[in-house]
């Protein structure tokens, strides 16, 4: 397995400042990419923690490639420390239910106030207004009201939630990373910040362009289970193997199918359903579910491997790790025990690289601190503004 520890990490980002208000989720992740490419990031977090956890601090791999330093917002100056960082910052990320930052004294006024270059990143379910912005959410509701769940699934049964992939991290962390780019590109050209309201319905909602496209030209009903990538082709579909397994099966052009026919036949099962005429796609699936029964999933991985029959093994996680294919570009990387996804995506100039671990609350404080140029620090320690977490 590859090991990527080079240090300082480089990138197309080095050099841009970043503050994280700590959260949960999307937010950490957005942060954690724009420390992958190259960003300076420092994770502002609570003395205590909080917020959901996944385990020990230092093993969070949402938590990579930033230090954390603990500030009380409470004490007597605590505010004005975020202040001072935000000053340096070139991009601020919070992830609170709207008003929060603005009660707490960090709003977008507030800290437009000390840099008016500021890309302020906020980051939500629902949005900074409408009915439901001040409600309590999670990833799988705001796919939901987005319309990116209900279509997901099989014929007959239930929506089939894609763990926290979508709503999450597809329509929400991606966008937000995407939102303060573009924001900054703005401000560097005209000295003016600006908020990015990254709302994860929002995002979602523009995921299903697609599908918004087929719905509305009636290639698609809109309904589970009906249209060619979801489910209701046969040859765009999954199949269980002999031993338990699966094989993902892809063949939607003509030519692909053409090469899943020839390699079939060559593996003595030739004669399929014709597929290009939908009243055979109940036998075609029947067909093709008795085909991959009689295998095991490395033999049929051996068969298809390499060509354009467009079909590969389901891997489980912990097997991905150590797919030839993933080992030969590096795609998941180990350091200090802990298995996790290289940084994506990859730039022939300004590579991205692997930054620091992740590290327990306040654990940086003091050299971080220092790092970004804040005075006194001893002294915000010893008065328990800042707190170092030894």
């Amino acid at each position: 397995m590859t090991v990527t520890v080079q240090q300082p990490a480089t990138g197309p980002l080095a050099g841009v400042r970043v503050v994280e208000l700590a959260g949960i989720g999307p937010g950490p992740f957005a942060a954690m990419m724009l420390a992958d490419l190259g960003a300076d990031v420092i994770r502002v977090d609570r003395p205590g923690g909080g917020g959901l956890t996944l385990g020990p601090a230092e093993r969070d791999v949402l938590g990579r490639g930033r230090p954390s330093v603990a500030i009380d917002l409470k004490a007597d100056g605590g505010l004005d420390l975020v202040l001072d960082l935000v000053e340096k910052a070139d991009i601020l990320l919070e992830g609170y239910r709207p008003g929060v930052t603005e009660r707490l004294g960090l709003g977008p006024e507030a800290c437009h106030a000390r840099n008016p270059a500021l890309v302020y990143g906020r980051m939500t379910g629902w949005g900074q207004d409408g009915p439901l912005s001040q409600s309590a959410g999670h990833d799988i509701n705001y796919i939901s009201v987005a319309g990116g769940l209900d279509p997901l699934g099989r014929k007959g049964g239930p929506p089939a939630f894609p763990q926290n992939l979508l709503g999450d991290f597809g329509g929400g962390s991606l966008y937000l990373v995407a939102g303060v780019l573009a924001a900054l590109t703005h401000a560097r050209s005209t000295g003016e910040g600006q908020v990015v309201d990254a709302a994860i319905t929002d995002g979602v909602a523009h995921l299903l362009a697609m599908a918004v496209t087929m719905q509305q030209n009636q290639v698609w009903d809109g309904r589970r289970g009906t249209s060619l990538l979801g489910s209701a082709a046969p040859f765009y579909d999954v199949y269980e193997t002999s031993d338990g397994r699966w094989m993902s099966v892809g063949g939607l052009e003509p030519q692909f199918w053409d090469a899943t026919e020839k390699l079939l036949a060559e593996a003595g099962f030739a004669d399929l359903p014709d597929r290009n005429d939908p009243k055979n796609w109940r036998d075609l699936r029947a067909r093709l579910t008795e085909v991959f029964a009689s295998r095991t999933q490395d033999e049929w991985s051996e068969i298809f491997e390499g060509t354009d029959a467009c079909i590969a093994p389901v891997v489980p996680l912990t097997e991905a790790y150590t797919h030839p294919h993933n080992v030969a570009r590096g795609t998941y990387v180990e350091r200090d025990g802990l298995v996790q996804p290289a940084p994506a995506p990859r730039f022939s100039a300004t590579p991205a690289t692997l930054g620091t671990p992740p590290s327990r609350t306040g654990a940086d404080t003091r050299d971080a601190l220092t790092a970004w140029g804040i005075d006194d620090v001893e002294s915000l320690i010893a008065r328990g503004v800042a707190v170092q977490n030894d």
